[in-house]
């Protein structure tokens, strides 16, 4: 019965590799870091993981996680309403809300799962969503699990969104959906002029911080604290997997009611084993570090800055960023590739990214910059960026 599958995919797969665009995953064999080892026994410094805060390899989270697993145990082998409930659980869940300045939080495995479960328990074909033309997948995925009336707005194009909302009237619910940071561009969300729209246009609205959370804001409280808009958003959905820890889990947090209704049908929510108590115990611990100190946002946002001047000052172009992401724009796919290839024996580990993650024609290497880089680590990853642009003819 497989052969002529098998055939199909194989050729498939070719076609792929032909077209340059094959993904290899490249093993690491240390914990993430400013610098990590891989597999072929090179050390070098890593300039493309979400960890904004440097916090994935942190000493304090693996303490707390290891406490959990002596007084927790290892897994909860449940969903949440059956018997996979914890007093870390809920400890978390409220940890979040008071973060973000919400009412109730809702944990999920992962922020694909908060995404995939946010819409279709609270909206339906009486409804109408307005979604980013740049949203994550995740979201995407999400809205087409609902039966509600689809509409897209260009990326932070308020003019676009406006008329999408005018077009909504018709329905009787409507919700404006966007990503908090852009992840492709480093971009952000302009929040004030969203909820000015949503205001005139009776709409709901929800922001995805898992690429903002940690990173902007002057505590990295996200884009809600960047427009000064705390508690304004009805739905805010964000990761544990980037700036805090960098493990898993996700989390959807907002009106209380919300929260309440996502608890009775969100189905990634009640089909999917609860949080490991050792990530729910270490998340406790890195939201207590966060209420302590903004050392670590402070220290991201320097090497963001110190990153972006030099980049610029040795002839790259980049895309607009407020964020700890920093597009390196190349165009050509396959020139991402290479350029990514040969950054990796000047001991720089980043990766190229082009369609179809990435519109055509649009390629790059995106760099994330973390608070554990040190301006030592970002002038050897701009020498080799700038080693490596004159040997290929980009700058």
């Amino acid at each position: 019965m497989y052969n002529k599958f098998q055939h199909f995919l194989q050729e498939e797969l070719q076609k792929i590799k032909d077209a340059g665009l094959y993904k290899n995953e490249r093993i690491l064999v240390s914990p993430q870091g400013a610098k990590i080892k891989i597999n072929t026994g090179q050390e070098v410094l890593n300039f493309c993981a979400n960890n904004y805060l440097g916090l994935s390899n942190n000493l304090q989270l693996i303490a707390a996680a290891k406490k959990a697993l002596d007084s927790h145990g290892y897994g909860m082998s449940s969903v949440r309403f059956i018997c996979g409930t914890t007093d870390l659980h809920k400890e978390l869940e409220q940890k979040i809300a008071d973060f973000f300045g919400t009412e109730d939080t809702i944990l999920y495995a992962a922020c694909f799962d908060a995404n995939g479960g946010v819409f279709e328990p609270l909206f339906n074909e009486q409804d109408a969503i307005i979604s980013d033309s740049l949203n994550h997948a995740s979201i995407i995925d999400g809205v087409r699990l609902c039966k509600a009336v689809r509409y897209r707005y260009n990326n932070a194009d308020m003019e676009d969104l406006e008329r999408q909302l005018q077009q909504a009237q018709a329905q009787r619910f409507r919700i404006i959906v966007t990503d908090g940071v852009f992840s492709m561009d480093g971009n952000v969300a302009p929040m004030d002029k969203i909820l000015e729209l949503a205001e005139k246009y009776d709409a709901l609205v929800m922001v995805d911080e898992s690429h903002s959370a940690g990173v902007v804001g002057a505590t990295g409280r996200g884009v809600t604290e960047l427009y000064n808009c705390r508690g304004k958003v009805d739905i805010i959905t964000g990761t544990l997997g980037k700036a805090f820890g960098g493990a898993i889990g996700g989390f959807t947090t907002g009106r209380k009611e919300i929260i309440e209704m996502l608890r009775q049908r969100s189905r990634p929510y009640l089909f999917s084993n609860s949080l490991p108590p050792m990530v729910v115990a270490a998340g406790i611990e890195m939201f207590n570090m966060m209420s302590a100190t903004n050392h670590l946002q402070e220290k991201l946002h320097a090497n963001v800055k110190y990153f972006k001047d030099k980049i610029q000052h040795a002839g790259f172009d980049i895309k607009p960023t407020q964020s700890a992401i920093v597009a390196v724009m190349l165009y050509d796919a396959k020139l991402s590739q290479d350029f990514a290839a040969e950054l990796l024996n000047e001991g720089i580990y980043v990766i190229g990214f082009y369609y179809p993650v990435v519109p055509q024609g649009l390629a790059r290497i995106r760099v994330q910059l973390s608070a554990a880089h040190e301006f030592e680590h970002i002038d050897q990853c701009v020498s080799a960026f700038t080693k490596v642009g004159k040997k290929l003819g980009v700058i």
